[in-house]
C-alpha cells in the first residue's frame, strides 16, 4: 500500500492549511486512515483518523475543533483541513493506513497502523 501525503508548507499563526493523502482505491471503504505528526525532539502523535467501517472521525484533544478530516469525492483521497494553526502545530505530518480491526481507543495510536506515507512538513511561524 503506497500512500502520498502532500500540502505542507509555511503558514502564519492563525492561518489554515489543508493536507491531502492519496490512498489506493477501496482502502477508504475498509480501513482506517490516520494522520500523525512528529515535531522535532518529540514522539509521534496521533492527530486524526477516519474509520473505514463507519466513517467515524477521531481527533486528539490538541486539535479538536481546529482540524477536520474528510474523504475526497474521488474515493481515494483523505484531507486534513487545519485552521487556527499554532506554532506548536509545527511538525512533519504523516498519513497511515491501519488494516486491522480497531476499537475507538485505538484510532490515534500509531502502533495500530501498518502502512505509512512519507511525511509533509508543516511550519507555523510568523
Amino acid at each position: 500500500v503506497q500512500l502520498q501525503a502532500s500540502g505542507g508548507g509555511l503558514v502564519q499563526p492563525g492561518g489554515s492549511l489543508t493536507l491531502s493523502c492519496a490512498v489506493p482505491e477501496l482502502i477508504l471503504d475498509h480501513y482506517a486512515v490516520g494522520w500523525f505528526r512528529q515535531a522535532p525532539g518529540k514522539e509521534r502523535e496521533g492527530v486524526s483518523s477516519i474509520s473505514g467501517t463507519d466513517s467515524s472521525s477521531y481527533y486528539s484533544d490538541s486539535v479538536k475543533g481546529r482540524f477536520t478530516a474528510s474523504r475526497g469525492n474521488d474515493k481515494h483521497t483523505v484531507h486534513l483541513q487545519m485552521s487556527g494553526l499554532k506554532p506548536e502545530d509545527t511538525a512533519v505530518y504523516y498519513c497511515a493506513v491501519g488494516v486491522r480491526p480497531l476499537y475507538s481507543s485505538d484510532y490515534l495510536r500509531d502502533s495500530d497502523y501498518d502502512y505509512w506515507g512519507q511525511g509533509t512538513l508543516v511550519t507555523v511561524s510568523s
